[in-house]
């Protein structure tokens, strides 16, 4: 249940100011204009319409269309890296931290379901290198941290060793950004059942267990139905993912 506000009175905060009210109005209607348009779709004067404001105006607020994302971005960011910080310093065992890692990155779609939308759109970030320097030393932190709870789990004999810890950790947050694409608090489905079925997807995967022996394993770690075309593209397919992470780092 969310907070309610304090109301007016002696021992309540301080009313707003009209230019705080003013810029936070400017900050909710980008929002939605970036998460219906886009963020190179969305200008200045679009969000000055929508805010019942004049162009000018904005420049007494934000300096530019990239300061005004930054500004929806930035918190989000920050909050996930904090939150993510406390379960790692938490005396929880590997399985405990790997649940609440998912719990703290998918519950803020809960209550900041915008903000994290536009958060975890990355192709907003584009057009603004400004924006994409910063977060991405956000995002490998964020990432490096998840990286460590893989590889700490990996080392305790908590969790298998299926593969590197950064791979498996990036894997999992795929999965949990994906979110940003398809997400809508209107459904029925709940963020805690989200959370519920990630957690089981990872922890305890999707095919059945084969009985005493464990999960079934294809043999040699490959799958039969991939076995006629993976020669063929082996190659290519390493060289691109090779590519795509030198671009990305």
């Amino acid at each position: 249940m969310k907070a309610q506000k304090p109301i007016s009175g002696k021992n309540s905060a301080k009313k707003p100011k009209k230019s705080e009210l003013r810029r936070e109005a400017i900050l909710q209607h980008a929002m939605a204009l970036f998460d219906r348009h886009g963020f190179a779709n969305t200008s200045l004067d679009d969000i000055a319409r929508e805010t019942g404001v004049k162009r000018e105006a904005l420049y007494y607020y934000f300096k530019n269309r990239a300061e005004i994302l930054l500004s929806i971005i930035r918190p989000q960011s920050e909050a996930l890296v904090e939150g993510l910080r406390a379960v790692i310093d938490s005396d929880a065992d590997a399985r405990t931290k790997l649940y609440r890692a998912i719990k703290n990155h998918l519950a803020r779609f809960d209550s900041d379901c915008l903000e994290m939308t536009i958060s975890l759109r990355e192709v907003y970030l584009d057009d603004t290198n400004g924006v994409r320097a910063e977060m991405d030393q956000t995002w490998r932190r964020y990432e490096g941290m998840w990286t460590r709870i893989i590889a700490s789990g990996q080392a305790s004999g908590e969790f298998a060793q299926c593969g590197e810890p950064k791979m498996i950790a990036f894997a999992i947050l795929g999965m949990c950004n994906w979110l940003a694409r398809w997400y809508d608090p209107r459904k029925s489905v709940s963020v805690e059942q989200l959370i519920e079925t990630y957690f089981e997807i990872v922890a305890n995967g999707v095919v059945r267990s084969s009985g005493a022996g464990g999960r079934r394993k294809p043999p040699s770690g490959q799958s039969d139905l991939l076995a006629p075309i993976r020669p063929a593209k082996q190659l290519a397919v390493r060289t691109t993912a090779r590519t795509r992470y030198a671009q990305r780092r």
